[in-house]
């Protein structure tokens, strides 16, 4: 037995009150095995002895299940003097949730065009009309098309909570919202370089009275820049969603946004392969952009497809109009994003 099969194996051990395993974290620093005979070595970075505790409890029972295992010792180590380190180890998400919010989960794509936006939309949509308490944050800074695709204008009222003024975010169709386009006049463009992009995405995140969500939605913008590392920096994310097309055109870009979450160590819950066909009048498909491809690349990386989006002009027309397709859970465009919404949730479980 090498060093990944017991890594893979310690994937079962979460980190107490979250999803999120302590290999993704990044806490599991050593692993030996020899004679029967299994150590590893995990790193808390905040000083918290009754997770350190039932840590050690859970991943030494899981090593000890392993075959061939006569005997499993886990050393868990936290930070000296009893208060958290000021910093994690580089690319790792600290594990600081957002008091109220369950789940945050970004929606990627390497590049621009792929319908990242309204999947991230119609997504959110379904996954209130499946019952859960949604919210949607559009972290596309400089071109955000939530709010028009989610019918909703105007700028958002501030409230106070606890004693501290926070925006309210408004709300449609059972999600609550928040994006730069509700800040901005009109046209105006957003020129800003990486430390204001980075301070606005903490505030969107903190300075948001975002209530008690099941799962916070992020929409990325697209390419692995400063928006995608504030966001990993400013909160622990439980999973990433990847968007394609099917042809290798999009598929090879694709692969930078996956290869962005696991340096980041967050675990990519599936992907969506988006304008997959084309439903001719005859009844056959037209595969416009090639076939199956984001099926294809799914396996090839060994993650979760989630499922297909044909081309429909409802889909369009719903983005343009401000009610996503997703807001009528029974058309068949919005089928088609309810059993993605399906599968995302069981992946979250």
């Amino acid at each position: 037995m090498d060093e990944a099969q017991i890594k893979e194996a310690l994937k079962a051990v979460k980190y107490p009150g979250y999803s999120r395993d302590i290999v993704s974290f990044g806490l599991v620093k050593d692993v030996a095995t020899g004679n029967g005979a299994i150590t590893a070595v995990i790193e808390l970075t905040s000083h918290n002895p009754d997770a350190a505790a039932k840590i050690k409890s859970e991943a030494e029972t899981v090593l000890r299940g392993l075959p061939d295992v006569k005997s499993a010792f886990v050393e868990v180590k936290m930070p000296a003097g009893g208060a958290p380190q000021a910093q994690a180890t580089p690319g790792m998400a600290q594990p600081n949730k957002v008091p109220g919010i369950a789940r945050v989960v970004a929606v990627a794509s390497g590049k621009g065009g792929v319908g990242k936006s309204t999947c991230s939309v119609n997504l959110a949509c379904s996954l209130a009309a499946l019952g859960s308490r949604v919210g949607l944050l559009d972290c596309d800074i400089y071109g955000p098309s939530v709010p028009l695709m989610m019918g909703v204008s105007g700028k958002p009222q501030i409230g106070v909570v606890d004693g501290i003024e926070k925006l309210v975010p408004p709300e449609n169709f059972g999600v609550k919202l928040m994006s730069m386009g509700f800040l901005l006049d009109g046209d105006q463009p957003v020129i800003w370089r990486g430390p204001m992009i980075q301070k606005t995405i903490q505030q969107f995140v903190t300075q948001v009275d975002w209530g008690q969500l099941d799962i916070l939605l992020v929409d990325l913008p697209p390419g692995t820049g400063d928006a995608q590392l504030s966001l990993c920096q400013t909160v622990p994310l439980d999973g990433g969603v990847v968007v394609t097309t099917p042809q290798e055109a999009s598929l090879g870009v694709v692969r930078k946004g996956i290869n962005m979450f696991h340096k980041v160590n967050v675990p990519i819950l599936g992907l969506i392969e988006n304008m997959s066909y084309y439903s001719l009048p005859t009844g056959d498909k037209a595969y416009i952009f090639g076939q199956g491809g984001g099926r294809l690349e799914a396996e090839r990386q060994e993650i979760p497809f989630l499922g297909e989006v044909p081309i429909y002009q409802e889909i369009r027309e719903g983005g343009d109009a401000g009610r996503p397709v997703a807001s009528d859970s029974k058309s068949t465009p919005g089928q088609a994003f309810i059993k993605i919404a399906e599968s995302l949730k069981a992946r979250l479980g």
